[in-house]
C-alpha cells in the first residue's frame, strides 16, 4: 500500500498537479496506476486547471458523474463517498437506453470551464502573491517545454560570480534604456532577481522592446549572478498542431457588444438577424451555437453623464430587451454569454457570469448558458474536442497602447493583431503594472487568466470591429457591435463596423460573413 501512494504521489508531481488532500486519500483505494492515471487525467479535463478542488469540479458537475460512473465496484463506491463528505453528492444513477433499429445520429454536447474569480471572501496580500507565484508555475511549465529553453535551464540563486552560458525564466519587474541604447531588464523568479542587458544593435533588441512588466519570459544568454547578456528571448507561445474537424455539418454564430438600451443600439438590424435564424435558409439551419461576447447591455453609471445617452434608464429594463431576442432565437440553437464592462457585473477580471439580481429574465430562457469573462467552452462530438476560448477582450487596449508594433499600425482598427499576442504570451491580460492595464481579482490558487489550453478559436469583442485571424492555428475573432458610433468613439477615432456575423462551420472550416445592415450576407 505504502508503494502504491509513493507512486501515486510520484505521477502526481510528474503532471504537475494540486489535489484536494481527501481527493489524494481516495487515489489509495484504486486496483492499479492504469486506473488512477486515467481518472487523474479526466478529472483534470473536469477541474480545467491543474489545482484540483471539489470546488472547480463542481463547475463541471455532469462530466465528474460520467468518469465517476465509469469506475469499477468498489473503488466507484469510495470515491462517491469522498465526494459525499466534501460536500459533492454525485447522486449517480444507472441509465438504460433501449437499442434502436435505426443508426442514431452523433450527439454533439459541450462542456464550459468557468474562470474562477474568488469573490465570495475578502482579498487578502496574500492572495497577490499566491496569484503571481501559481502564474509563474503555470507559464515556467509551458516554457520549459520548448526545446530552445530546456538547454543549460537554471534559477536565478544558482548563478555563480564566473561567466557562464545559461537559461532563465523569470517575470519582468523593470525595464529601462540606458544612456548608450542598451536595454536593462530585471527578471525575477522564486529564488531571486537578476539583471539582463540586452545590446541595441543586437538580433534580439526589437524583441527586448516588446517585452511588458509583469509577463514571464525566457531569456538566453551569457553571466553570472551580476548581469546576463542577452543573446534570444522566447515567449511562452501557443501551438494548435491538428484542426478538429466535426463529421456533422453545424456551424458557430460570434457576435458582441449589443449594448441594449443605448440610444445608439442598432435594434433593427439585430432583430433582423435573429428573424434570419428562424428562416429556412440552409446556412441559418445549420447554426446550432452562438457565442456572445460581452457588453450585452449598455449599463447604468458605466462612465460619468452615461444616462444622456441611454433609451433605456434602468440596468433590468436593458436586459429585458436583451431577453426579448433571444427568446426568438430557435430552441435548438445553444448560446453561450459571457459579460463585458457594461454588464451588470464587476469590473475587475475575471468577471463572474451575470446575476439574478439585474438578470434574472435571462434565467428563464432554456438555451441560454451563462458564462464567466473568459470562458473556456469545448463543444463535444464522441471523442472530439473543438475548445472555444470566449474573453471580452477589454486588455487589447492595453497591448495596442505598450507595444509599439500594435501602436504604429493603429492595431484597433485591425484588433486580431492584439489578440495575437494573448496567444503569444498564453495570458489574457499579462499586464498588470502599467497605466491603464485591466483591474483583476487576484486568486491565490492559480490565475484564471493564464491560457492553459491552446483554443481552436479564441473569440473576444470590446472594440466594435470584426476582424478574423489566425494564430498558429488557432483562429482569432473579435466581434462586430450592434451599436453605431458613439460620441466617445467619435472623440478618440474610432469607427465601429457594426452588424457583422461571422458564422463557422465546424466540418469544413469554412468561414463566411454576414452582414446584417443588408438583406443579403457578403
Amino acid at each position: 500500500m505504502l508503494k502504491m501512494r509513493e507512486e501515486i504521489l510520484k505521477l502526481v508531481r510528474e503532471k504537475g498537479l494540486l489535489l484536494e488532500k481527501d481527493l489524494f486519500d481516495a487515489l489509495d483505494g484504486f486496483e492499479n496506476m492504469e486506473l488512477v492515471k486515467s481518472f487523474l487525467d479526466n478529472l483534470e479535463r473536469a477541474s480545467g486547471n491543474k489545482i484540483i478542488t471539489i470546488s472547480n469540479l463542481s463547475k463541471n458537475f455532469e462530466f465528474v458523474k460520467e468518469i465517476v460512473n465509469e469506475l469499477p465496484g468498489e473503488t466507484k463506491r469510495g470515491v462517491e463517498k469522498i465526494f459525499i463528505k466534501l460536500g459533492l453528492s454525485l447522486e449517480i444513477k444507472r441509465e438504460y437506453k433501449v437499442q434502436m433499429e435505426t443508426k442514431p445520429e452523433k450527439k454533439i454536447t459541450h462542456k464550459v470551464f468557468y474562470a474562477d474569480g474568488n469573490n465570495a471572501r475578502k482579498i487578502e496580500v496574500k492572495d497577490f502573491v499566491g496569484h503571481f507565484r501559481a502564474r509563474y508555475h503555470e507559464i515556467q511549465r509551458i516554457l520549459m517545454q520548448r526545446p530552445e529553453v530546456q538547454a543549460n535551464l537554471t534559477s536565478i540563486n544558482k548563478l555563480g560570480v564566473s561567466r557562464q552560458s545559461l537559461t532563465i525564466i523569470g517575470i519582468v519587474t523593470e525595464k529601462r534604456i540606458t544612456k548608450n541604447k542598451n536595454m536593462i531588464v530585471k527578471l525575477e523568479d522564486l529564488t531571486g532577481e537578476v539583471s539582463v542587458l540586452v545590446r541595441f544593435d543586437s538580433e534580439c533588441f526589437s524583441k527586448a522592446r516588446e517585452m511588458q512588466v509583469d509577463e514571464i519570459v525566457a531569456v538566453k544568454g551569457s553571466g553570472n549572478k551580476d548581469m546576463i547578456f542577452v543573446y534570444d528571448i522566447f515567449w511562452p507561445d501557443s501551438y494548435l498542431l491538428e484542426k478538429t474537424r466535426f463529421d456533422e455539418d453545424v456551424c458557430i454564430a460570434f457576435t458582441s457588444d449589443i449594448h441594449a438600451g443605448s440610444n445608439k443600439h442598432l435594434g433593427k438590424e439585430f432583430q433582423r438577424f435573429v428573424e434570419w435564424l428562424n428562416t429556412d435558409e440552409e446556412l441559418a439551419r445549420k447554426i446550432k451555437y452562438i457565442f456572445f461576447v460581452g457588453d450585452n447591455i449598455d449599463g447604468v453609471g458605466v462612465f460619468p453623464g452615461q444616462e444622456r445617452v441611454l433609451k433605456l434608464k434602468s440596468t433590468k429594463e436593458q436586459y429585458e430587451l436583451l431577453a426579448s431576442y433571444l427568446e426568438k432565437i430557435p430552441k435548438d440553437i445553444t448560446m453561450f454569454m459571457c459579460p463585458g464592462q457594461h454588464d451588470a457585473v464587476r469590473v475587475p477580471e475575471p468577471q463572474p457570469i451575470i446575476g439574478r439580481d439585474y438578470g434574472e429574465c435571462l434565467y428563464g430562457i432554456e438555451n441560454l448558458t451563462l458564462v464567466s469573462n473568459p470562458a473556456m467552452i469545448k463543444l463535444i462530438e464522441g471523442e472530439k474536442e473543438f475548445k472555444v476560448l470566449m474573453y471580452h477582450g477589454a486588455s487589447i487596449h492595453v497591448f495596442i497602447n505598450e507595444i509599439e508594433e500594435l501602436r504604429l499600425m493603429k492595431a484597433h482598427r485591425c484588433p486580431a493583431k492584439a489578440v495575437k499576442h494573448m496567444l503569444k504570451r498564453r495570458h489574457l491580460a499579462p499586464m498588470h503594472g502599467v497605466a491603464h492595464s485591466i483591474v483583476y481579482t487576484p486568486n491565490g490558487e492559480y490565475d484564471p487568466l493564464v491560457i492553459r489550453e491552446v483554443p481552436d478559436v479564441l473569440c473576444t469583442g470590446e472594440v466594435h470591429r470584426l476582424d478574423i485571424d489566425s494564430y498558429n492555428g488557432t483562429k482569432i475573432i473579435t466581434g462586430s457591435c450592434w451599436q453605431s458610433q458613439t460620441e466617445f468613439e467619435e472623440k478618440v477615432g474610432n469607427i465601429p463596423d457594426p452588424c457583422k456575423v461571422p458564422v463557422l462551420n465546424l466540418k469544413t472550416g469554412e468561414l463566411k460573413i454576414l452582414d446584417f445592415t443588408q438583406d443579403e450576407s457578403q
